[in-house]
């Protein structure tokens, strides 16, 4: 295993292009939009990477890799290198045998935790636990179908500027995915509901390219259940319609409100594959 130095980030994009689900995360790290950390099988010539994003997203991707690529991928996913410096969700392309070799790692890793890391491994704070990961396709009649019946015509709702970048509480944040807040308001967007003399609810581009904007979405918990959500959520896809960008869901099938709010919004459900949570 080799960790590529920064200039060295482009070799894993002909690879990624290969990769047929959502990859936006990955890209940006990449692309150096954001920083992040690329491992390769190979310096030279690299054909298997292991992307991880700052928020502690993660894919495994590419050519079968040499056997010290998955020693390595072994020892780093179990914490066995200690070289893993925050818990990670790990997505492997479906393409490839990389969910097949992550789950023979997670069986083993977790045999050897107390009662076998828990029936799923929940009970055991060390064990790798398989969640599902659920890419959505847009749908736009049915978007159109429900913003009218759903947006709250009565919000304040603003941009989500400079002031606003740090002021949204909860664990899907801006903050979290661009650099800093002039990088958001240079290149990203967001829409953001006032209420109280806060933010109740942001909306933003959590990853963009020039033909897609991937969403995320919090709100506080003394706003939810007041269709704030939705709210951001339209105006963020109204943003996209407008400037021909195609609007990105993807989310844990286990985060209920956000698989539900999805649909709402006019997503479907195209895909379900393994999703991995690495503690640290």
């Amino acid at each position: 295993m080799i960790e590529l130095e920064v200039q060295d980030y482009y070799r894993g994009l002909p690879a990624l292009e290969q990769v047929k689900i959502n990859t936006l995360f990955a890209r940006a790290v990449l692309e150096q939009r954001i920083p992040g950390k690329v491992y390769a099988d190979n310096k030279k010539k690299p054909g298997a990477f292991y992307v991880v994003h700052p928020y502690g997203m993660s894919l495994v991707y590419g050519a079968a890799a040499n056997t010290d690529f998955h020693h390595w991928l072994s020892d780093y996913i179990t914490g066995r290198a200690e070289n893993r410096i925050q818990a990670e969700w790990l997505q492997g392309d479906p393409a490839g045998d990389w969910c097949e070799q992550i789950d023979a790692i997670a069986a083993a890793h977790n045999s050897t935790l107390p009662a076998g890391g828990g029936e799923s491994g929940q009970d055991n704070y060390r064990a790798i636990v398989r969640n599902t990961r659920v890419n959505f396709n847009f749908d736009r009649e049915a978007y159109c179908a429900t913003r009218a019946q759903f947006f709250k015509q009565e919000a304040d709702l603003v941009r989500t500027g400079k002031e606003h970048f740090f002021a949204q509480t909860g664990s899907v944040l801006p903050r979290f995915f661009w650099r800093d807040e002039e990088h958001f308001v240079a290149e990203g967007a967001g829409y953001s509901i006032l209420e109280d003399g806060g933010v109740a609810s942001t909306a933003f581009s959590s990853c963009i390219t020039a033909d897609q904007l991937e969403i995320g979405i919090e709100t506080a918990e003394a706003s939810r259940g007041k269709g704030y959500a939705f709210t951001v959520c339209a105006a963020l896809i109204d943003y996209c319609l407008d400037h021909r960008l195609e609007p990105v869901w993807a989310c844990r099938l286990e985060n209920q409100g956000s698989y539900h709010l999805a649909q709402k919004l006019g997503f479907k459900p195209s895909l379900m594959l393994p999703y991995y949570q690495l503690a640290l």
